[in-house]
């Protein structure tokens, strides 16, 4: 197996920006497994398939058309579906929604898990809420990246044109519930995974933060892991 660095967390934390710098600097693919649920319960409103529909969605999984394509000059990473970029249409308040819903069953997740490792064989830096403690339990690296509700919420807000913060703050709330609650696999932090807490801390610090720790592993014995990374002097 290539190099694979995994950052689990809930949503608004900034995962996504995080794992494409990361992923920039050693010259590794993406994995967003937030993108594949997220492709799913698309595909599945299309269709007709109730996110609540355990079979359908089990079935409609088995044969999911995504693909990811790195980022080029012109743009970020896409998504595509059956040959459709779909990168913004399963960004919405309510695919994120459907989201969370199909990727409580057990079943597709079950369906999913295999996509997930193929796909992460190879080396890649992976984001997602399980892939410490499920996807990929044997990683030599694994981060777990959080912030304040509060901080969260508003940068949710700034991806949404329009929504009130309110609402933002409710749905991430909902969300995070579902998600650590869930009896499958549940949004949690792996015990070997460093902790880093960017409430206070900007992208650059914790792309910073994450890629000193990957290569202190890289290096030899004495890399940190499982410690904390807050946006206090010491940890930053």
């Amino acid at each position: 197996m290539g190099l694979l660095i995994v950052i689990d967390g809930p949503a608004g934390a900034g995962k996504s920006t995080v794992a494409r710098r990361v992923a920039q600097h050693f010259g590794l693919p993406v994995l967003d497994t937030g993108a594949i649920y997220r492709t799913l319960a698309l595909a599945a409103r299309e269709r007709g398939i109730a996110w609540s529909d355990e079979p359908g969605l089990v079935a409609l999984a088995a044969s999911l058309p995504i693909r990811f394509e790195a980022a080029s000059e012109a743009g970020g990473p896409r998504v595509l579906y059956d040959g459709r970029d779909v990168t913004q249409a399963i960004r919405t308040p309510e695919i994120s929604e459907g989201s969370s819903q199909v990727s409580a069953l057990p079943a597709v997740r079950a369906g999913l898990l295999e996509i997930q490792r193929r796909l992460g064989r190879d080396g890649c830096v992976a984001e997602g809420r399980d892939l410490g403690t499920v996807v990929f339990p044997d990683a030599a690296h694994k981060f777990f990246l959080t912030a304040s509700d509060a901080v969260r919420a508003a940068r949710r807000q700034a991806e949404l044109e329009g929504a009130a913060l309110a609402d933002v703050l409710r749905d991430l709330n909902r969300r995070d519930e579902r998600d650590r609650s869930r009896a499958t696999a549940p949004m949690t932090r792996a015990e070997d995974a460093v902790l880093v807490d960017s409430s206070d801390l900007d992208a650059d610090a914790v792309v910073a933060a994450i890629v000193s720790a990957v290569s202190s592993r890289l290096s030899g014995p004495g890399g940190a892991a499982g410690g904390p990374v807050d946006g206090s002097p010491k940890s930053a």
